[in-house]
């Protein structure tokens, strides 16, 4: 087995194991807020579970491994349950996109811990742990950016309903799979490619700014 194969498998391998970590995280993070903010439906559907099993959604998986974005299996909310429906639905959509941002932003921790620790004990161990918080950093980072885009399925036409007219809202939405095909067609040719580029970048530059902190204690130290 030559180098380059076993690079790729273990490539693939390390994404496999990031999108098992961020996709059903983001799920959960949708499930347990619309739980906590009045409407069970999720859990009685066993989908307030970290169990990747109950949230992949395989055309979803097949272009966050082919394309780097993607989605899951979309938790069920039944936004009725909520003292105000469209808060409810809002916060409980914003709670995926956010949650990935937070698994990035502790990935990013690992990843400049890691650093230092390459610093005084260079080698495979630390390099692959450099590797692997990276690939956290980026699959979270495409995720959010990617479910914020305002248009379904995704998570950010849902928060379109505390802008748009009620009438006009459930109009866009009755077409949720005809735009869905759209957004695949989109997506495969990369017309988003640019502009989900500038948004990961932000994000990335956003990150790192927060875990500057530790950027300081490390110029203190070393």
């Amino acid at each position: 087995m030559n180098t380059y194969l076993i690079q790729n498998i273990y490539r693939y391998l390390i994404y496999g194991v990031a999108l098992l970590t961020a996709l059903p995280f983001h799920e959960f993070a949708h499930a347990w807020t619309a739980n906590k903010l009045g409407d069970p439906t999720a859990r009685y559907q066993g989908r307030l579970t970290l169990n990747p099993l109950k949230h992949l959604d395989p055309i979803g998986s097949i272009l966050m491994i082919v394309c780097g974005i993607g989605w899951a299996r979309p938790v069920p909310i039944n936004p009725y349950n909520f003292k105000n429906p469209k808060v409810g639905m809002a916060i409980s959509s914003l709670a995926g996109p956010v949650s990935n941002l937070l698994l990035a932003y502790i990935s990013m921790i690992g990843y400049k811990l890691s650093s230092i620790a390459s610093y005084y004990a260079p080698g495979i161990f630390t390099s692959n742990l450099m590797y692997i918080f990276a690939t956290l950093i980026s699959v979270n980072i495409g995720l959010a950016v990617f479910n914020i885009i305002p248009v379904p399925p995704l998570d950010g036409s849902r928060i379109l309903n505390l802008v748009l007219p009620e009438r006009m809202y459930f109009q866009v939405m009755r077409y949720e799979r005809v735009i869905m095909v759209i957004l695949m067609v989109v997506v495969y040719f990369g017309f988003l490619n640019r502009p989900l580029s500038i948004c990961r970048s932000v994000a990335f530059d956003l990150l790192d700014f927060l875990t500057g902190w530790i950027d300081m204690l490390w110029r203190l130290i070393a």
